[in-house]
């Protein structure tokens, strides 16, 4: 049985996630209706009374905004404006990023400020919850005047343009359009633009981000409780003494993370050969911590954005106005992101520091944790990826959002890159579930080699773990299983 979201309440991360990945309908309330119905008028009325000159509407776009269009040719100016902005190139968007574009775009034309039509939105909910899911392209948006080139991609299909993901690759829309009994979609006055104007494909990506960065801070701090034990380190730094004299949230929230998973633990509890440990032990309530903050602070400005009118010109009716202004512009999520991905990244360059650690041949543990080395080289070369994966993310850390280029003749002469940032975190992200899976294929071996007698909860998780990757007792090909660790961390 379907389950199905009204559309037209206000999301949070939460009922987004609840909506998305458990693949409810959406559906149009009759109240949402009637306030479209009423910015679509009003915008009517407006366009009725030739002597008023709306952007986009009865004019050209960007730097041809004084350019007046002729009434015959309005309709006409929106399906151009389609077909001309669909300049995408490079790799493909994942489906799972395109939808969320579809279902967020949805969700600001339902807000009632954009004068598009109920049909246009209806036709969007068709494509949504059939699952016919737009082919975007990842490069072409500057993250300023809307993301344009996406947006355009994601509503070619309107036309009968353009592809749709299928179980086996892509396929043409008129295609599919024609196989589901759809037709294709005539556009009227603002309708193009309002599809366009707005930050969905940035909005997408930051949405996913948050979703994931949630999880991977849990994983990451489950993991650095195995390397913890492991390595045989003291639990003072852990002390909850220590964060209520700096309370920071994220850090006390990783302490309570960690001192749960290790609850029981008779080795950590009691470890005390060694006056004091590496950083990048010692430090996981600061390290991890603010990563956990910035993923917090980023969250509250994804969840306004996902709230909010993002084209141009926006539709007041009550204040009889129509407003042109900026809402399309990135900024606000293109320094988001970037902040994001700096904070994302401190998790797996402090992971791979553990993994140096952990193969060094200190504490008990033999070197690159295996026995006969020598003849082995065991997980020596398990750092060394990690160390150019860590690498990697570094360079991806240079922030999008401080470069600016001048287009549309000089009328959009600041723009954030944001669509750069957004691509540039994904990657990060993709990054930082490798190095946690090298990390917990270190820290998984050296536990056992170590023989602890850990907690509850730790023993459940490598129980589970070791039906993916076994203990290794002499060399093989550790691709695999860095890929089998990916999978699991990513099911987790």
């Amino acid at each position: 049985m379907n389950k199905y979201f009204d559309l037209g309440k206000k999301l949070n991360t939460e009922l987004l996630a609840k909506v998305f990945f458990q693949d409810y309908k959406l559906r149009l309330p009759k109240t949402v209706e009637n306030k479209i119905s009423k910015s679509r008028l009003f915008l009517e009325k407006k366009i009725s009374d030739s002597s008023v000159k709306i952007y986009g509407v009865n004019t050209g776009f960007g730097s041809l905004c004084d350019t007046e269009i002729k009434k015959k040719d309005i309709k006409l100016l929106q399906e151009n404006l389609i077909l001309s902005h669909a300049c995408g190139t490079g790799d493909i968007v994942p489906k799972e990023i395109a939808k969320l574009m579809l279902l967020l775009k949805i969700n600001s034309l339902c807000l009632g400020f954009s004068g598009v039509r109920v049909s246009l939105i209806k036709h969007l909910i068709k494509f949504y919850n059939k699952d016919l899911i737009p082919v975007i392209y990842e490069q072409g948006s500057l993250g300023a005047s809307g993301d344009l080139a996406p947006l355009a991609h994601m509503s070619l299909p309107l036309l009968g343009r353009g592809e749709f993901y299928a179980k086996k690759g892509i396929v043409k829309s008129n295609i599919i359009l024609k196989r589901k009994g759809l037709k294709l979609f005539k556009l009227s006055y603002k309708e193009g633009l309002a599809l366009l104007n707005g930050t969905q494909f940035m909005l997408s990506y930051a949405v996913w981000s948050v979703f994931k960065s949630i999880r991977l801070n849990k994983i990451s701090d489950l993991i650095a409780s195995i390397s913890l034990e492991a390595f045989s380190c003291r639990i003072d730094p852990f002390s909850k003494l220590i964060s209520f004299v700096r309370p920071h949230k994220g850090q006390l929230e990783t302490v309570n993370n960690i001192l749960y998973y290790l609850k029981g633990s008779k080795g950590f509890n009691s470890n005390s050969d060694y006056v004091q440990d590496p950083y990048s032990f010692r430090c996981i309530p600061q390290v991890h911590g603010a990563t956990k903050d910035v993923v917090n602070y980023f969250k509250k400005i994804i969840e306004i954005e996902m709230n909010s009118v993002t084209d141009n010109p926006i539709i007041f009716e009550k204040e009889n106005k129509i407003i042109s202004g900026g809402n399309f512009h990135g900024q606000p999520l293109a320094m988001g992101m970037d902040y994001l991905a700096i904070a994302l990244s401190e998790l797996g360059n402090i992971s791979e520091r553990r993994v140096f650690n952990l193969i060094s041949g200190q504490r008990d543990l033999p070197k690159y944790l295996i026995y006969n080395s020598g003849l082995n080289s065991g997980l020596m070369i398990s750092q060394y990826t990690a160390a150019s994966i860590v690498s990697q993310n570094k360079q991806f850390c240079t922030p999008s959002s401080v470069d600016s280029i001048v287009s549309s003749n000089g009328q959009e002469d600041h723009v954030s890159m944001g669509a750069n940032s957004a691509l540039k975190l994904y990657k990060i992200i993709n990054n930082l579930t490798t190095l946690l899976s090298i990390e917990l294929m270190n820290s998984a071996q050296a536990f056992e080699i170590s023989n602890k007698k850990s907690s509850g909860k730790i023993k459940i998780f490598l129980k589970e773990y070791r039906k993916e990757v076994p203990f290794l007792d002499s060399d093989t090909a550790l691709y695999q299983y860095i890929s089998k660790g990916v999978d699991f961390i990513n099911n987790k």
